[in-house]
C-alpha cells in the first residue's frame, strides 16, 4: 500500500472542511482530512522503515497533509546535521502558518549554539514562512534557560505586512512577556513594535493566564490608538 493510500485510509471529510477553513491560503481540494494525532503516529511508523527517505526527496508534495506529514518526519530524525539539511531543503515548500509552527524537531534542543544562527537567517528572510518558522523556533526554545535580552531584537527588526509573520511576532513577544517581563516590557513601553504587531501582542498577553491581573491593567493603557 502507497503512503497516500494509507493516509486515504485516515481520511475524515468532515475535519478537511474544519482544517480548510483554519487555513484559507491552501485551496479545499489540496485537503484530505486527517487529524493530527494520526499523522503524528503514521510518522512515528514510517520514521522506523526506509520509505520515509523516498518521501522525503519527493518535493513538493501536492496535499496539506503531505506537507503535514513530512513536518513530523523531520521531528524524527536525530541527527542535528542531516536534520538541518531537510529542514532547509523543505522550508521554501512551506505555504501555510499550520505547517510551519507544527514542525519542531527534537534535536534542536540539544544544538542552542548553532541552532540561534540559523534562527538569525530565518527570521530575516523575505519568504512569509521561512520568517515565521525562525519566530517559532526562538519562542520555543530562547524564552526560558537559554533567554538573551538581545534576541529579543529579531523580530522587532522584521517589518512585514504579511498578517502570518506580524501573528507570529505578537505570540513571540505576547509569551516573553508572560515569561520574561522585565526584559520584554520595554519594547511595550517605548512603542518598538509596529502598531498592529504591538497592539496584537497586548491582546494576546492579556488574554493569557500567565500575565497577572495588574500587569494586564498596565498593559491595557499601552495600547496605541487609533
Amino acid at each position: 500500500m502507497s503512503i497516500l493510500d494509507r493516509m486515504y485510509d485516515l481520511q475524515d471529510v468532515e475535519y478537511a472542511e474544519f482544517q480548510s477553513k483554519l487555513t484559507p491560503n491552501v485551496d479545499r481540494e489540496r485537503f484530505i482530512g486527517i487529524r493530527v494525532p494520526a499523522l503524528r503516529k503514521l510518522a512515528k511508523e514510517m520514521a522506523k522503515g526506509e520509505e520515509k527517505d523516498s518521501f522525503l526527496q519527493k518535493l513538493p508534495h501536492y496535499y496539506y497533509e503531505e506537507n503535514m506529514l513530512h513536518g513530523f518526519l523531520l521531528a524524527e530524525i536525530k541527527d542535528y546535521d542531516r536534520c538541518m539539511e531537510e529542514i532547509e531543503r523543505f522550508l521554501p515548500y512551506v505555504d501555510n502558518w499550520a505547517v510551519s509552527d507544527t514542525m519542531s524537531p527534537k534535536v534542536f534542543g540539544k544544538h542552542k549554539e548553532e541552532l540561534i544562527e540559523k534562527i538569525r537567517v530565518w527570521i530575516a528572510s523575505d519568504e512569509t514562512y521561512t520568517c515565521r518558522f525562525g519566530m517559532c523556533m526562538l519562542m520555543r526554545y530562547f524564552l526560558d534557560e537559554d533567554f538573551r535580552v538581545e534576541y529579543l531584537e529579531l523580530p522587532a527588526a522584521v517589518h512585514s505586512d504579511e498578517y502570518y509573520v506580524q501573528m507570529m511576532a505578537a505570540w513571540y513577544y505576547a509569551t516573553a512577556l508572560a515569561k520574561q517581563w522585565e526584559a520584554t516590557i520595554p519594547y511595550i513601553e517605548q512603542k518598538r513594535l509596529d502598531k498592529w504587531v504591538h497592539n496584537k501582542t497586548i491582546q494576546k498577553a492579556r488574554e493569557s493566564y500567565r500575565i497577572t491581573d495588574a500587569q494586564k491593567e498596565y498593559l491595557n493603557n499601552l495600547k496605541i490608538k487609533k
